[in-house]
């Protein structure tokens, strides 16, 4: 079969490799017909983050085919047309169990597609990719939903809607903050599931023009350039930014009894934070990877009545074979379909 390799930054390459077969009753094999970046491939492709050496299949975002089953499998057939959540999960440990899939404790712990940091599962945008646990983490897709549209399923918009969804749900019609920059679609991301689901104003900073053009249309209040010191008093905040500026921003902004979600990886062994503030207002810090599965089907629910609309994030379509060029000018929200 062919896949996209990431060969180092700046390198990407279609490569011949095995296909993977069936290795147990619970596994199933997929298609990918749809594939997006991750914010985390703009900075690999980029340069701008440090990266497992080379080569290994890129990509962790994709809407699949179901191509063949296990005889265990129940939850989809051949032909289905499936989310696939970027981390592994069995769906059966207590973590999994908990909502926590994104630390599973059945398989190396980060274990994902796209990315050998616990060991090498695949990528994206092969010809073929095996799903080891399919009914625990196989989504299918209502028919009305174009799979252009929810190609990020997989990370990123659970990782938009998790800084904010559950806030909103606990206090409905919160201001929300949002400080971008480093997780670019997240932000955007977050924006459109701030505004769908009732937030009474949203603020989105950040430098970059077009973004910030998007985040208006989006229905935030915008605020371009670098992040203050403080941006106000919200309920809610999300970092975004990956620097420290951004980070202090959203956590000196969150109000007395507060949460602020951060998305941004940092890669320092040491990260400064504003902890006296913290303390001091009671503010409540979020840091993880995104537990995508279990917030799929909520995220679908309100793609399919039209409180969000993520397509409206997508920088550009292309054809699959196309990929590499257009990976190469790192776009924000970049979706590959195949022919």
């Amino acid at each position: 079969m062919r896949q996209l390799t990431f060969l180092g930054p700046g390198r990407l390459e279609w490569q011949e490799a095995p296909a993977p077969v069936l290795e147990g009753p619970g596994q199933a094999l997929v298609r990918p017909i749809v594939a997006t970046t991750c914010d985390l491939d703009r900075w690999l492709i980029s340069g701008g983050a440090p990266a497992p050496p080379g080569p290994f299949p890129l990509g962790h975002e994709f809407v699949a085919e179901v191509l063949d089953v296990g005889d265990e499998v129940r939850s989809v057939v051949p032909g289905a047309r499936v989310a696939v959540p970027y981390s592994i999960s069995c769906g059966e440990c207590d973590r999994c169990r908990r909502g926590i899939t994104a630390s599973c404790t059945t398989i190396p712990v980060g274990a994902m597609y796209g990315v050998p940091v616990r060991g090498q599962w695949g990528g994206a945008m092969s010809d073929v990719v095996r799903v080891p646990f399919a009914d625990a983490m196989l989504v299918p897709l209502p028919d009305a939903i174009a799979s252009t549209a929810v190609a990020s399923l997989s990370d990123n918009l659970p990782d938009g809607w998790r800084t904010v969804a559950p806030h909103l749900a606990a206090r409905p019609g919160a201001e929300v903050l949002i400080a971008g920059g480093g997780a670019v679609s997240i932000s955007l991301f977050a924006v459109d599931v701030a505004v769908g689901l009732g937030a009474s104003r949203v603020v989105f900073i950040d430098e970059d023009p077009e973004r910030c053009t998007l985040a208006a249309r989006l229905g935030a209040e915008v605020r371009q350039g670098p992040p203050p010191a403080r941006a106000g008093r919200f309920p809610i905040t999300v970092d975004a930014s990956g620097r420290h500026a951004g980070l202090h921003c959203a956590l000196r902004s969150t109000e007395p009894g507060g949460v602020c979600t951060s998305t941004g990886i940092y890669f320092e062994a040491t990260t400064p934070m504003p902890l006296l503030e913290m303390f001091t207002d009671g503010v409540t810090f979020i840091t993880a990877r995104a537990s995508s599965r279990p917030i799929i089907p909520a995220i679908l629910d309100a793609v399919a009545d039209g409180r969000i609309h993520p397509e409206r994030i997508t920088s550009g379509i292309v054809r699959w074979d196309d990929a590499i060029d257009a990976l190469l000018e790192v776009p924000t929200k970049l979706v590959m379909e195949r022919d």
